[in-house]
């Protein structure tokens, strides 16, 4: 099956100086696929090159070098830009108009007819949360709200391919769900989403597949189970209701111990250590299980590896 989104050593340089402009690198050579129907998550520091890429496969900006498609046509197609969606990272609309009429005139620039247009909007709407709202002009709405009404406008032509660009900025955590909601249910459907984000939680919950950027430069891609690893790192375990002498046993034993309220305590495992026997011996002082789990590498963990050591490269390269 062809890939939805291909990359290939694609690189994008800015002139940088009035006097004398030296090339600043954004992208260096990034090469990536994306396959169709999956959730792809780009991942980055500020400044990692996220929103250039986006940029290049909507032709915002033109590469200096390398090559990318969509939908196993050149970016910048005329028919593959009637079946792609765009939320930019900072969208700005026309602030008189309402969300009602903006999308209508986004609908209309897709050739979609009146009816159609009409159901469209309203269903668009209400999956991104805008109520009564939907009447008011723009310049009225908060951050938030102007974000809602852009993924809205992502969505209007029915898109195969959807772009969003840091797509939770500036929602509130009702927001973020909805919006999580909407994204898992466009998966369900067969569209292929491709993400940018440095808020991590939203990967870990959405992505099948995900690449870090910094720097520029691809520092790592694959499943998120696999770069996470299957090893246990350790055991977490939660208890209640533990006397002050089983909390200074407990505390003795247990590799890490957090009171996160009254009475009720986390405590984290070694590796090599079992969690059956600490549990047998605090339940012996009266104390209650409230939770036990492997703790594994998380998301952020492989993140902040992974930019370091792209960071440290980097720098070995330049130094040399």
């Amino acid at each position: 099956m062809a890939s939805a989104i291909d990359i290939h050593e694609l690189t994008k340089d800015y002139p940088v100086g009035f006097w004398r402009p030296r090339p600043y690198r954004a992208l260096d050579r990034l090469t990536l696929s994306v396959e169709p129907g999956e959730v792809f998550g780009f991942l980055g520091p500020n400044g990692a090159g996220k929103t250039t890429t986006l940029k290049l496969l909507m032709q915002l900006v033109f590469p200096t070098s390398g090559r990318a498609s969509i939908l196993g046509r050149p970016v910048g197609d005329l028919a593959v830009r009637r079946r792609i969606g765009y939320l930019p990272e900072n969208p700005y609309f026309y602030d008189n108009l309402t969300a009602e009429e903006l999308l209508h005139y986004f609908a209309r620039l897709f050739g979609i007819g009146a009816a159609d247009r009409k159901a469209r909007v309203n269903d668009l709407l209400d999956r991104v949360g805008l109520g009564a709202e939907r009447r008011m002009q723009l310049r009225k709405y908060s951050k938030g709200m102007v974000q809602r009404v852009g993924i809205a406008q992502a969505l209007i032509n029915n898109p195969e391919i959807v772009f969003l660009d840091e797509p939770m900025s500036g929602l509130d955590p009702l927001g973020r769900r909805d919006i999580r909601t909407l994204i898992l249910d466009l998966r369900d459907k067969g569209t292929t989403i491709f993400f940018s984000s440095h808020i991590l939680s939203d990967a870990e919950t959405l992505c099948h597949r995900v690449a870090i950027v910094a720097g520029g430069r691809l520092a790592t891609s694959g499943r998120l189970p696999e770069m996470r690893g299957y090893e246990v790192r350790g055991w977490e375990v939660v208890m209640t209701g533990l006397t002050p002498e089983a909390t200074a046993l407990a505390r003795a034993g247990t590799r890490k111990a957090t009171e996160v309220s009254p009475g009720r305590w986390t405590f984290e495992l070694a590796q090599e250590s079992r969690p059956e026997p600490f549990i047998a011996a605090m339940a012996a002082t009266g104390a209650t299980l409230v939770s036990v789990s492997p703790v594994h590498t998380t998301l952020e963990e492989v993140f902040v590896n992974e930019v370091r050591r792209t960071a440290s490269a980097r720098e070995g390269a330049l130094d040399r």
